[in-house]
């Protein structure tokens, strides 16, 4: 974008800014739901954001699937609609893991690496210091950055292949184990508000 706006390209700078507000919209709807499921008690609060990442999914799909019509306007949406999935689900890993993960970019994942391997490799030969104070590293996160890392590039890899083969196709089986996944505690809440409401 601030290169765009430099070459006076303002055009692709508000496609851009448009796409950061789409990802920060993503965040965003994922915090409301986080938190007004938390302030009932409820135990779906990442269910809701899981739910309708599956929704979106298989509208890129469809989306996708008609890139080669209407281009001025299919491949804005598509764009402004993955970098919103991609807020949605960056947000969801960032609370459910307290801020330590990101899932949509690996750059705050590979310094993390790059600082815990800088901790492993540091040569703690000050005999003045007490061994309490030895610069060590986090192994424990280091092996969990480590696997994060290496199942972001496998899935990379998958995913290509599978768009290569099935093309649009692949978002279904990605979305119907997102519906998987937040159907349980979505089901359960449903069940309790049911119950709750007969009893009252």
């Amino acid at each position: 974008m601030a290169d765009d706006f430099i070459l006076s390209d303002f055009k692709v700078v508000l496609i851009g800014f448009a796409a950061l507000l789409c990802f920060i919209a993503g965040a965003t709807t994922t915090s409301l739901f986080i938190n007004w499921t938390r302030r009932r008690k409820l135990h779906s609060e990442y269910a809701f954001s899981l739910a309708l990442e599956a929704v979106l999914l298989l509208f890129f799909g469809l989306l996708g699937a008609n890139l080669n019509v209407l281009v001025e306007i299919f491949v804005p949406t598509t764009v402004l609609l993955l970098c919103f999935i991609m807020g949605l689900q960056n947000a969801i890993m960032t609370k459910v893991s307290r801020a330590e993960i990101r899932t949509t970019h690996m750059t705050g994942v590979v310094t993390d690496i790059g600082i815990e391997l800088g901790r492993l490799f540091y040569w703690n030969n000050n005999k003045h210091i007490a061994v309490e104070e030895n610069v060590r590293a986090n192994r424990q996160k280091l092996k969990a950055l480590t696997m994060i890392f290496i199942n972001f590039l496998i899935g990379g890899v998958l995913g290509a292949l599978s768009f290569k083969h099935f093309g649009y196709f692949t978002t279904v089986p990605i979305a119907i184990f997102l519906v998987v996944l937040a159907a349980p505690p979505m089901v359960r809440d449903l069940l309790n508000i049911f119950v709750a409401k007969k009893i009252i």
